[in-house]
Order: C-alpha cells, then sequence, then structure tokens
C-alpha cells in the first residue's frame, strides 16, 4: 500500500469521506473525485466499496497490531508498569495517527454488524489479550482481584473515548501540531491515571493494616 500512491491516494479519501459521511453515505464516485483517480482504479484496486473497506480496515489493524508487538518486544527487559506506559503511548500515538479511520471504526464497532463480529474474531480478541495481559501484570497484586477487571474496562475505556466523542475535540486538534500536543496530554491523563489507581489501592491497604 505504501510503495502506490495512487492507491494510498483512495485510502486517505476513503478515510475522509467515510469519517464524515459514513459507509453507506459514501459512494464510490465520491471517492473516486477526492482522491483524484477514476472510478475504474478503484474497482482495479479493490473491486468495490466494499473491498476498498476491508482492504482498509484490514490493514490498519495489522500494522495496529504490530506496532503493539515491537513496543511489547522492544520493552521486555522494563518493569511492567514502564511496559505498560509505552503500550499505552503506542495505542494512543497510532489512533491519533489515524484519526479519521479510527474514528469510523469506533463508530462501526458500536453497532452489531458482521463487520464487527470479523474485526472482533479476527483482531479486537488479540488487542485485548495484549493490553489486559500487560495491565494486569502491571497491576500484580497491588489491586485486588475482583477490581482488576473493571479498572481494565476504564483503560479500555480511555483508550477509545477521543475515537468516539470525537465532536468534543474537534475544535482543539487541528493540523499536525495540534495533535502531537493531543497525544502527549492525553498519554499523561492516562499515565496520571494509572499511578492514582495503583497510589489508592495501596494507600487503602496501608490505612487497613494501621
Amino acid at each position: 500500500m505504501k510503495n502506490n500512491p495512487s492507491k494510498q491516494k483512495v485510502i486517505n479519501a476513503a478515510s475522509t469521506l467515510f469519517f464524515q459521511k459514513g459507509f453507506h453515505g459514501t459512494s464510490v464516485r465520491d471517492i473516486a473525485d477526492r482522491a483524484s483517480v477514476n472510478v475504474s482504479s478503484i474497482s482495479y484496486y479493490f473491486n468495490s466499496k466494499q473491498g476498498l473497506l476491508e482492504y482498509a480496515v484490514t490493514h490498519y489493524y495489522e500494522d495496529y497490531l504490530a506496532s503493539i508487538e515491537d513496543t511489547l518486544q522492544q520493552c521486555d527487559l522494563l518493569s511492567p508498569i514502564e511496559k505498560l506506559q509505552e503500550l499505552i503511548s503506542t495505542i494512543i500515538q497510532y489512533k491519533q495517527s489515524n484519526y479519521q479511520l479510527t474514528c469510523f471504526i469506533q463508530r462501526e464497532l458500536s453497532l452489531d454488524s458482521v463487520f464487527v463480529r470479523e474485526m472482533t474474531v479476527t483482531y479486537l480478541a488479540k488487542e485485548n489479550f495484549y493490553i489486559r495481559k500487560t495491565f494486569f501484570d502491571a497491576l500484580g497484586n497491588r489491586v485486588k482481584s475482583e477490581y482488576k477487571q473493571y479498572l481494565l474496562m476504564q483503560l479500555k475505556g480511555m483508550l477509545i473515548t477521543p475515537y468516539i466523542l470525537h465532536n468534543d475535540w474537534k475544535d482543539q486538534v487541528i493540523g499536525e501540531y495540534s495533535h502531537q500536543i493531543f497525544i502527549k496530554k492525553y498519554v499523561k491523563v492516562i499515565h496520571d491515571w494509572l499511578d492514582f489507581t495503583i497510589m489508592s489501592e495501596q494507600e487503602m491497604k496501608r490505612k487497613v493494616v494501621h
């Protein structure tokens, strides 16, 4: 995909239009016009609009999971908490760098469809495994077992919230520089939440002891 500029232009155009108008509200002609290519080019590359969607989402998740795996491998010698912090940074960096497609995918995932079921079986289960394991390793024995699943839900919620409630951020994230500022600040918020969660539980244990 990266070695074919015309194909990449189609992917970028489709990502923008799917984000703005939804999949069903976007026509092949719309995509071709925005990408400045012939409609026949889209048929040649992807067969159909559905084929284009599947290609874009597949490559999104394959690159996403590869970035997660690379981060976990590179951070193998770090402490569990440092490893989790790096994973969180990687996830937000990737989602923000693919902002429009991320928002579109998150919107589609809120629906019960064949698309969602395929994504769940193929990619989301693997994503959940990496996040869950890294998070639970970081928590260790600091948090009661019955609370861990609830905290995991909170973490996963924070990782997707900007892409579900993207209208709340649209006036704050404009241009590449502001995207980078957002990444830096939002990652810090999640790191602070993690510190607070662990510290709070430890404080509670100390109070019980005393």
